[in-house]
């Protein structure tokens, strides 16, 4: 497989920027990375992303959380083993309050676990290739091209209005 080269296009312009993100396949170039100071919804449009997983590691996180809270309060009651006025130790109607209160923490711990992984996160490799700018009024966008090919992505960033900026 033939070395890439990363370059970054800098665009004050987001409506550019997703033009040009737009356009890069057709050109022969790989998009690696969009960086946005803002939320902005027309890169989000051209850069089509599948909906994410997340959601999943907050479902399982509140299945897991409702059953392990049940499980703790039926384990803690037979523990103690304190009969009051003749009812039975294990009465589920109170441990549906714990069994819930657990879905709430466990659901949280699985969204975030979920961002993590799902985000890839902490990712340092990422900062070598990271424009300072683009924190502040840029978008920037990180496309790969073959050895050799590099002129020509730098005139496609430059043609679409951008600055150039090039990491080894």
């Amino acid at each position: 497989m033939p070395a890439e080269t990363c370059i970054m296009g800098l665009f004050k312009d987001e409506g550019k920027a997703a033009k040009a993100i737009l356009e890069l396949p057709a050109a022969g170039f790989r998009l690696h990375r969009a960086h946005s100071p803002i939320p902005s919804h027309k890169i989000l449009e051209a850069l089509k992303l599948e909906k994410s997983r997340v959601g999943w590691f907050t479902l399982a996180g509140g299945i897991l959380g409702f059953f392990t809270g049940f499980a703790l309060a039926i384990f803690t009651a037979v523990q103690w083993n304190l009969i009051v006025s003749g009812k039975p130790i294990v009465s589920l109607i109170p441990f549906f309050i714990v069994g819930f209160e657990f879905t709430i923490l466990f659901s949280v711990f699985g969204n975030v676990i979920g961002l993590l992984v799902c985000a890839r996160l902490p990712d340092y490799r990422g900062l070598a290739a990271y424009d300072p700018r683009c924190s502040g009024e840029h978008f920037g966008l990180l496309a790969a091209c073959d050895a050799g090919r590099e002129g020509e992505l730098m005139a496609f960033f430059q043609k679409k209005g951008g600055e150039v900026k090039a990491f080894t």
